[in-house]
């Protein structure tokens, strides 16, 4: 049986052209024009040495040092801003610790030494206290279901499994605010109290924080727990970062494919965010994929300029739609003010703005307060910049200012609109 080809639709010659432009792509990145290790730019990559961070490793390895002794460090909250260095910082602690205790050669009756890291802000792991439980259970060779059992069951699993033989378990709690905020500072109490059930093993709890004002929110009595030592990383500068990111550029890209100029300017560009050294490698990374999209043998500042528009577009738009009702009610309502202003806007009439949207979708009003935490989100995520300044008579108020461009701003304003059905 013979199929005529106009009934199946097939258009041979669009086929054949749409084939040829996709062998043009394709045959433009077999030869790598640009990228010799695109990894090493990725945030996953652990480089060998971490630039500028000496004296913040040094304190973290100090605090948790007496685990080499078999000692019980303190507990440690180590803060600072996305990019500071704090991840890459406490794995190169932990590896040395581990090779350490390797080369000493304890037996496991003697003493183990156990360093789990968690992700809080992970979906699926950070939800409840039951999730985060499960999952450290899962990592220390145990099993629970995913959901079902009794909170109180599985805290006692977690202790059996931990209470199997003399051992010191470190926990790095790495973003412990974001779970904190889905559930509450009790379970991180939990975890600090655990050591007085505990006969043959002993926990230490390091958590680590974006938000330099977490600790402020959690209750005096975990605070007092968790916070026992704090080692603080500060924003990397735009020299800093120049460093960083010329000793990765010389193992990611290709001898003299990086122009004049580009590191600097993209250095300068994370600088301006808060110091974030992932911005920067970001940055490279995408200008490095857009050159070789189009088919340039070179990276140039034009190239770090569409991928900063992008990154900026891609961050602001996946926040936009993926964030919680209220967090999407309060930027509306800025982004409300901002057009109808385009001039200083106050927290006061953001939160009436606020109320009348509520008003509209026929949801609950959080209080000023709570729209307080949630703008204070919008700053960390760089869509507004807040100043604090006084009003004489009146107090003090919030100035917020919108730091978003213009085209990313009005297709976040259809995105929210649409969401929330306005």
């Amino acid at each position: 049986m013979v199929l005529d080809n106009r009934f199946l639709g097939v258009d041979f010659g669009q086929r054949r052209k749409m084939a040829t432009k996709l062998d043009k792509i394709f045959n433009s990145l077999d030869s790598d024009r640009v990228f010799k290790d695109k990894g090493i730019l990725q945030t996953n990559y652990t480089p060998s040495t971490i630039p500028h961070r000496d004296s913040e490793i040094e304190q973290v390895a100090s605090i948790l040092a007496p685990a080499l002794r078999k000692e019980r460090p303190s507990n440690l909250f180590i803060y600072g801003k996305t990019g500071s260095g704090k991840t890459l910082s406490i794995h190169y602690v932990r590896e040395e610790m581990l090779r350490r205790i390797k080369e000493r050669n304890f037996s496991e009756d003697e003493f183990s030494l156990v360093i789990e890291y968690l992700n809080c802000k992970l979906k699926k792991v950070s939800d409840t206290e039951y999730r985060i439980l499960a999952e450290l259970i899962k990592k220390l060779g145990g099993e629970v279901p995913a959901t079902g059992l009794p909170t109180d069951y599985v805290y006692q699993k977690f202790i059996e499994i931990i209470e199997r033989r003399k051992q010191l378990v470190i926990l790095i709690l790495d973003e412990v605010d974001q779970a904190i905020k889905k559930i509450s500072d009790n379970f991180l109490y939990n975890f600090t109290r655990l050591n007085s059930e505990l006969s043959k093993a002993q926990i230490c709890v390091v958590g680590i924080s974006n938000d330099l004002t977490f600790l402020d929110s959690l209750d005096p009595r975990v605070r007092s727990s968790l916070s026992e030592e704090e080692v603080v990383f500060p924003p990397y500068n735009a020299i800093q970062l120049q460093d960083i990111l010329k000793e990765r550029a010389k193992k990611a890209f290709k001898e003299g494919v990086v122009e004049e100029g580009v590191i600097a300017k993209c250095a300068a560009l994370a600088a301006r965010e808060h110091g974030d050294a992932r911005r920067c490698l970001d940055l490279m990374r995408v200008a490095g994929e857009i050159a070789e999209r189009e088919c340039s043998k070179k990276i140039s500042i034009k190239h770090i300029d569409r991928a900063n528009e992008k990154i900026e577009r891609d961050k602001i738009i996946d926040s936009v739609q993926t964030g919680p009702k209220q967090f999407q009610l309060i930027l509306l309502a800025i982004i409300g003010l901002f057009e109808a202003k385009h001039e200083r806007i106050f927290t006061g009439e953001v939160y009436d703005a606020y109320q009348n949207l509520c008003r509209k979708v026929k949801t609950e009003i959080l209080t000023q307060r709570r729209m307080g935490d949630i703008l204070n989100e919008l700053e960390m995520s760089g869509m507004i910049r807040t100043n604090v300044i006084s009003k004489g008579r009146w107090g003090r108020m919030r100035e917020i200012k919108i730091s978003v461009l213009p085209n990313i701003l009005s297709r976040a304003k259809i995105i929210l609109t649409e969401s929330l059905g306005l």
